[in-house]
């Protein structure tokens, strides 16, 4: 939470000024902090294996299937899902989310913000594809040393200092740890088998390391039960804890506070830019509205006002969303529920500008209405939810356009 605080504190004291400059200070530390978390995770594996030998190994489980065709509207994360859903959430994100925008009308001229949407894709593409890169390495990571049985710290000191369960916990650590040993063994194997290019010994050490894993497989899963039972009231789930578990325990004592500041910086200036956002579109399209006659310093303090309750609303849903399943995928579910239907109405508002606003209003609505049914009642995958909302505006604002009352035109 201090960091939620600390966050909102130079937001509401230096609007977007502020913003901007940190979020220079943090990019840098972001980048350097990728650095030396790629090179020490390939430093820390056995010596036979380098670079080279752990994309072998991730290949050979499955972790670098770049690109799947198969046509699949469940599949969250295949090429027709990517290139189509995703290619209308960052039109939607870069293209009408305020968070975005603002950083352009900030610019001094248009050139400079031309060039700051061009170095999205530049910048952007590039430190994904380094962040990817670092979850791979993370799993071969602990291919070749142990990881905890759960990630989670505080949720395991607190059953280990409950005498009714701590025995048992200390006999599924026993266990995870006499697994493990198989399971480093087998991977071993497999890398062995990948350097002198051996099928028959490959196919033999993958079947190992099959069975390896779907041993520890089940006893995590015997575990979640155990400390859903030891302890029902917390939340379990350890996704979000291996990278700092990496860190807290790897990682030179010089260095964690760099990576800690990475996680941290990452957070912040995601949430800086949104706050700001918030605080403008509520003063500008909301308050402004209806006291049109007061001086500007009294609209900054309404904004400053304004950056505080948003930024106490974010740290309640921050609270939320630890609770589900991954954090990243919840925000892109999160946007993907909305963004469709905000970028449906800048199209219509840029090409179709006989549309008026009563059309666009009601087709809002409804496309809105429709996409959390699709979200309640499907298995469509979330991405798509960006071209149904936005096709879906578009269709139905015609529609409207021919049976509603005009209203004032969209474009204009």
């Amino acid at each position: 939470m201090a960091d939620w605080g600390l966050m909102i504190s130079y937001t509401v004291a230096g609007g977007t000024r502020a913003v901007a400059v940190t979020q220079q200070g943090q990019v840098a530390v972001i980048f350097t902090g990728m650095v030396v978390a790629g090179y020490l995770l390939v430093h820390y594996l056995p010596p036979n294996v380098g670079f080279s030998e752990a994309m072998q190994v991730a290949g050979n489980q499955g972790k670098l299937n770049l690109i799947d065709f198969t046509f699949d509207l469940t599949d969250r994360y295949n090429f027709w899902t990517g290139m189509t859903g995703g290619l209308f959430l960052a039109l939607s994100y870069f293209g009408t989310d305020q968070s975005q925008v603002q950083r352009y009308l900030a610019g001094r001229s248009i050139t400079e913000s031309r060039l700051g949407l061009l170095m999205n894709g530049l910048v952007k593409v590039p430190m994904q594809f380094g962040i990817l890169l670092i979850g791979v390495l993370l799993f071969v990571f602990y291919q070749f040393n142990q990881p905890p049985l759960t990630f989670n710290r505080p949720v395991r000191e607190q059953i280990a200092r409950q005498a009714e369960f701590a025995p048992q916990l200390q006999a599924l650590e026993q266990r995870h740890a006499s697994l493990f040993e198989g399971k480093r063994a087998a991977t071993e194997q497999v890398v062995a088998a990948l350097q002198q290019d051996n099928a028959g010994q490959l196919a033999a050490a993958q079947t190992q390391l099959e069975t390896a894993q779907k041993a520890i497989q089940e006893l995590r899963a015997e575990t979640k039960k155990f400390f859903k039972k030891a302890a029902p009231l917390v939340e379990a789930k350890d996704t979000d804890y291996v990278f700092l578990t990496f860190v807290l325990q790897y990682m030179p004592r010089g260095l964690v506070g760099l990576l800690i500041a990475v996680v941290l910086s990452a957070a912040m200036s995601s949430a800086a830019a949104g706050l700001n956002a918030l605080a403008s579109t509520t003063v500008i399209d909301l308050y402004k509205p209806a006291r049109p006659r007061s001086d500007e310093r009294h609209y900054v303090g309404v904004s400053r006002w304004a950056t505080i309750t948003w930024g106490v609303l974010g740290i309640a849903f921050a609270l939320y969303a630890a609770r589900l399943e991954n954090l990243i995928q919840a925000v892109n579910i999160l946007g993907s529920l909305f963004y469709g239907t905000i970028l449906g109405i800048f199209v219509v508002a840029f090409f179709m500008k006989k549309i008026g606003g009563n059309a666009v209003f009601w087709a809002a609505v409804v496309t809105q209405a429709v996409t959390f049914l699709l979200f309640q009642t499907t298995t469509i995958a979330y991405l798509w939810y960006n071209i149904i909302g936005c096709a879906l505006v578009m269709l139905l604002a015609t529609i409207g356009q021919q049976v509603l009352p005009r209203g004032p035109q969209v474009g204009r």
